[in-house]
């Protein structure tokens, strides 16, 4: 009995150890192998925030890219707002990077609503983007936006205001949490990511939009590198609390066409200039690393993923 419990030990022990997030293993990994030659700048998504305490929305990714020689910079915007507003804080933000730094371009990367944060960026500063990468990201829009907007047209504009007034006072308490003071508007990020929403936003910015239904897109405009990869997973890991509600949200694809899904964005709306990959086994959350790190097992860890790519950027000199 004794036995067998000490070779439990040791198999638990081997496989913290071989864990890509064990700090034994980042103190023996390339110490340059995330080093890109631009900054790595991280906008987070709907309801997201950059850091509460000890509570991180790109959890444990930017210590692991740091360790491997990237600079990375959290930013926080608006948790819920339209995607120029949002797209407006973010670009104030980067500018203040840059000016910091010293660098001369950055690397944007974007989960879900961050999506459209970054490429907004990209059209306003052109010359100073080194590339866009979409996590997740809604780019054709999603239909979980579209049910709610129907929802609101269904129970009237009182009761939606209502809705939206409660849900913009928890978007500001998130800011507060996270240093800071933001307006919040939930319906008018809604429309933002509706498919009548993304159609209009890639209309006004269609660098790395793929032309068609689930193509890819250009791989560089304007000497900007667009790139993208997202997930059609749900339930991952059943000690994970939010997978069983992203399920329930997954019924929002039914009888749609792009009905492989992440719970919030289906498979071909997350594509974006060159698509790194479309069907990770990871949920809408899983794709940075939420909650607290309990993704799938036996399958690409998403730091790895964020890790590989930084790789990537800075073989491409970027």
């Amino acid at each position: 009995m004794k036995k067998g419990l000490q070779h439990v030990v040791m198999a638990g022990l081997l496989l913290a150890l071989a864990s890509p997030s064990f700090a034994w293993f980042k103190f023996f990994s390339d110490s340059s192998y995330a080093k890109t030659r631009y900054p790595i700048v991280l906008a987070h998504g709907m309801a997201g925030f950059d850091k509460i305490g000890l509570l991180d929305y790109w959890y444990g990714i930017p210590d692991d890219l740091g360790s491997r020689g990237a600079k990375v910079y959290l930013t926080q915007v608006s948790s819920f707002q339209s995607s120029e507003v949002r797209g407006e804080q973010l670009l104030a933000q980067v500018q203040d990077i840059l000016a910091i730094t010293g660098a001369s371009k950055v690397n944007l990367i974007g989960h879900s609503h961050g999506n459209q944060s970054i490429r907004y960026v990209a059209a306003a500063l052109p010359g100073r983007v080194a590339s866009v990468t979409s996590v997740g990201g809604p780019t054709k829009g999603s239909p979980v936006a579209d049910l709610i907007e129907d929802a609101s047209l269904a129970v009237g504009d009182d009761i939606t205001q209502g809705i939206g007034s409660i849900v913009d006072g928890f978007g500001a308490l998130i800011g507060l949490a996270a240093g800071e003071e933001l307006p919040q508007d939930i319906l008018g990020g809604l429309a933002s990511l509706t498919t009548a929403g993304a159609a209009d936003f890639n209309a006004r910015f269609p660098a790395g939009v793929p032309t068609s239904a689930c193509g890819e897109g250009a791989h560089v405009v304007d000497n900007i590198r667009f790139y993208s990869w997202g997930g059609t997973g749900q339930v991952t890991n059943l000690l994970d609390p939010v997978d069983l509600p992203i399920l329930a949200n997954s019924a929002s694809f039914i009888g749609t066409e792009d009905n492989q899904n992440d719970g919030f964005v289906g498979r071909c709306s997350n594509h974006l200039g060159k698509v790194i990959r479309d069907n990770y086994n990871m949920n809408h959350l899983d794709e940075v690393n939420q909650v607290i790190g309990l993704t799938a097992l036996f399958e690409t860890n998403p730091v790895v993923v964020f890790r590989s790519h930084a790789n990537r950027l800075k073989k491409a000199g970027l």
